[in-house]
């Protein structure tokens, strides 16, 4: 047998058969672990270095520093922050010769090959510090190319977000990087640049640029961030007044180059209909201090110069109306514009950084889709916000930060864990932090969009908005409509509507129509998993329940009937993990997690699909004979194994939990015949998870990271090892302890009434 923690150290030693007190220390765990940390907003520029769709670095120089001659170097350093010691894949395609030093070591040193193939990309192994980790590129022109691309493999998944180095960056976004230099300065034998010392002690020019020219500083704020207007337009500047200066008596005095309002705390206490000195005597009477300006285009300039001065301390400096970080340089100001002169919208409606603006006609060049967001007081800087919460984890799961606004395939059945918790216990306070995450995703959604158009890869909800296969939509989404409130919620069912139709008009699928992974040029290139099923079933089901669709309830019920084709195994009763089209055949290795996704998905969408529906008697018996090929797989523990038919394969966690699940369900609504025999595997793969998998302190144990897939066992013996707290364990760790309460109260109405008959779901709908 496995064994994860001492029996001593496991829930079920003190709380035996309490499963919602288990249940609730494993949701409690999983809370406090993860607060409600929301995306960093930082300074950004948007003429600095951007990445590609694909989240690389784009250093391509020669087109930046285009009076570069042959021979010359140019260096780009940035810094990487790690909330523990981890490794991470990084891909380098040279357009010309390049070093890649990290922390100071040289890693990577093109050759010949790398620089001369187009399409040449080296992967080199990255083993990140605990903390700040400095990397620095050297990029040597040739008549061929000057520059390269950089950045983690799989980076909608393995964000790797680049901070800025030096004092006079610092906490801003993004790469610096030198101009063209005739020799070598730093590297084996030179030394390094200080990345936390002054820019200017390297003695050097950055890019790009942080300060203003002295002739910009010399114009309108507005006329010195979007440049001089061609017809009339307008904007708005937002900011904040310091809690210290709330009450005293003040005088508010400045310059309009044009027609000017100003609120505080949403009313204007200043409005002028053209250009012109003002001055205002004022309390500091205010609530939360926040500033807005609009300020219209006139004769003279676009802009406006505003000072506040308390009475009683003097000149009141002003603030950011968030958190930004790496504005020290910026003022305490954010900026929209130009937008078009006549409009004027309620400060509360103005006021939010998630808010894109329609520009003005003509101005489309300074933003993407004729929309942008806020700006800063700077050379092309801009406020953008950055999932930061689980920098740089393992491949699918977190370290020590918080996973909260997260869109990811794991995290959604985590939220729905939640949601089914927070029901089941009657903790509203547990829903609420799951519609919290989900809630910002959904509201960031817009904006990321934008972002990504914008500046070429998204900086928020990497996975939904580069979404191209079922993982990235699938089971976030279901989670999302699992939240969706009685009386509807737009921004929700929008997102839904794009994942249904990219499942139903754009995913890849088989001539019999099957889905499948296309992936071309990767390892799983013309493949069909079974967790593909619990990416899309469960969405589909749910989505056609709102929208009174049956086109995607009946695509969600023909997908088990071709997954089943290709993937049970009929001699041993349990899913091959994975069919591979290359080869033609399926791996014929049954990954207990695949089997789990495969159950678990089934017996939601049982839950969903009417009675009288053509494929319902097909499901059900697939649902049985299912059931009973892993009922017979069950360990002496309660629990199941990592490869359901090897003995010799360690015990797994989050495969029995689905197993634990997907019995109670069959047994609760009847579909399965022999209750007791399910009642009690049920049951002892429960027990087995409190006594071996889930600590007393809600932690969860032996739950297999993500897998890619193998003809061979080995690979999920050995090489899938297990980790405390994977995200793919946690969420379904709670269901199945919401579904054994359920099954519990269910026995005991059965047994109190003197019948066996179980509620039957669905309807004729």
């Amino acid at each position: 047998m496995t064994e994860y923690i001492e029996r001593r150290e496991s829930i079920g030693y003190w709380l035996g058969e309490d499963a919602a007190g288990i249940l609730g220390t494993v949701a409690g765990r999983y809370l406090g672990a993860n607060p409600e940390i929301p995306f960093a907003l930082r300074a950004f520029s948007a003429d600095g270095i951007l990445q590609t769709e694909e989240g690389y670095y784009d250093f391509d120089l020669a087109r930046r520093l285009p009076e570069a001659r042959h021979g010359e170097v140019a260096y780009a350093c940035g810094l990487v922050w790690s909330d523990d010691e981890r490794s991470l894949d990084a891909g380098i395609m040279p357009f010309s010769p390049v070093r890649f030093y990290l922390n100071e070591t040289l890693l990577y040193r093109s050759g010949a090959v790398d620089e001369m193939k187009p399409d040449a990309k080296a992967v080199v192994p990255l083993l990140l510090r605990k903390g700040w980790n400095a990397l620095l590129l050297e990029m040597r022109k040739t008549e061929a190319g000057f520059g390269c691309r950089f950045g983690a493999e799989e980076g909608k998944v393995r964000i790797l977000q680049v901070l800025a180095p030096f004092a006079e960056r610092r906490e801003s976004a993004g790469w610096a990087y030198s101009g063209a230099l005739a020799q070598a300065l730093y590297g084996e034998g030179l030394g390094f640049p200080d990345f936390g010392g002054k820019e200017a002690d390297t003695g050097m020019g950055w890019m790009p640029l942080r300060e203003w020219s002295a002739g910009a500083l010399g114009r309108p704020n507005f006329e010195r961030i979007y440049g001089v207007q061609q017809g009339a337009a307008s904007g708005y500047a937002w900011s904040r007044l310091p809690v210290t200066a709330r009450g005293a008596r003040s005088s508010w005095r400045g310059w309009a180059y044009g027609p000017l309002t100003v609120w505080l705390d949403g009313q204007p206490i200043i409005e002028l209909n053209e250009a012109g000195a003002f001055k205002r005597e004022l309390p500091l009477a205010f609530a939360d201090g926040h500033v807005l300006v609009r300020a219209e285009t006139g004769e003279h300039g676009w802009g406006f110069e505003l000072a506040v001065s308390a009475e009683s301390s003097g000149p009141v400096r002003f603030e950011m109306p968030v958190p930004v970080h790496g504005v020290d340089s910026a003022g305490g100001w954010l900026y929209a514009g130009p937008l078009p002169a006549e409009h004027d919208e309620a400060p509360a409606a103005v006021q939010s950084v998630k808010r894109l603006f329609k520009l003005a006609d003509g101005a489309e060049a300074a933003g993407a889709r004729g929309m942008a967001g806020w700006s800063l007081d700077g050379p092309g800087l801009r406020l953008r916000p950055y999932y930061e919460n689980a920098m740089l984890s393992n491949r699918w799961t977190v370290g020590a930060a918080t996973n909260f606004a997260r869109w990811d395939y794991p995290l959604g059945v985590t939220m729905y864990g939640l949601l089914q918790t927070a029901r089941e216990l009657d903790r509203p306070e547990i829903a609420d932090y799951a519609r919290a995450h989900i809630d910002s995703c959904t509201d960031w959604y817009a904006y990321s969009l934008w972002d990504k158009a914008a500046y070429g890869f998204p900086s928020v909800n990497h996975q939904l908005v580069l979404m191209k296969m079922l993982d990235n939509c699938g089971s976030f989404g279901s989670a999302m409509l699992e939240a969706y409130p009685p009386e509807g919620n737009a921004d929700y069912l929008a997102i839904a509507d794009v994942i249904a139709d990219f499942i139903a008009n754009r995913l890849e699928r088989r001539d019999d129509g099957a889905y499948y992974r296309l992936c071309v040029g990767e390892y799983s290139a013309d493949t069909m998993w079974a967790d593909d099923l619990y990416m899309s079933a469960p969405f589909l089901s749910r989505y056609a329940g709102i929208t009174g669709n049956r086109q995607y309830l009946d695509d969600a019920a023909s997908q088990f009937l071709h997954y089943r084709r290709y993937l049970y195994m009929e001699d041993r009763g349990v899913m091959s993990h994975v069919y591979d089209f290359k080869y033609g055949k399926a791996t014929r290795i049954p990954w207990g997690r695949g089997n789990g996704w495969t159950l678990f998905s089934l017996s939601e969408l049982l839950e969903r699909l009417p009675l009288a529906h053509a494929d319902r008697p097909a499901l059900l018996a697939f649902f049985c004979e299912l059931c009973a090929g892993i009922a017979a797989q069950q360990g002496e523990s309660g629990l199941w194994r990592q490869v359901l038919t090897d003995p010799d394969a360690y015990e797994e966690a989050s495969c029995t939990a689905m197993f634990a699940y997907a019995f109670a369900r069959g047994v609760r609504f009847g579909w399965l015949e022999d209750a007791a025999r399910y009642t009690d595997a049920a049951l002892r793969g429960w027990r087995g998870l409190a006594d071996k998998a889930i600590d007393r302190q809600g932690n969860v144990h032996g739950v297999c990271s993500g897998s890619r897939y193998s003809f061979t066992g080995d690979y999920y013996k050995y090489d899938l090892l297990t980790v405390v707290n994977d995200n793919h364990g946690t969420g379904i760790m709670m269901l199945a302890g919401v579904e054994i309460c359920r099954l519990a109260t269910f026995l005991r109405e059965r047994d109190s009434s003197g019948t066996s008959a179980a509620v039957q779901t669905g309807t004729g709908a």
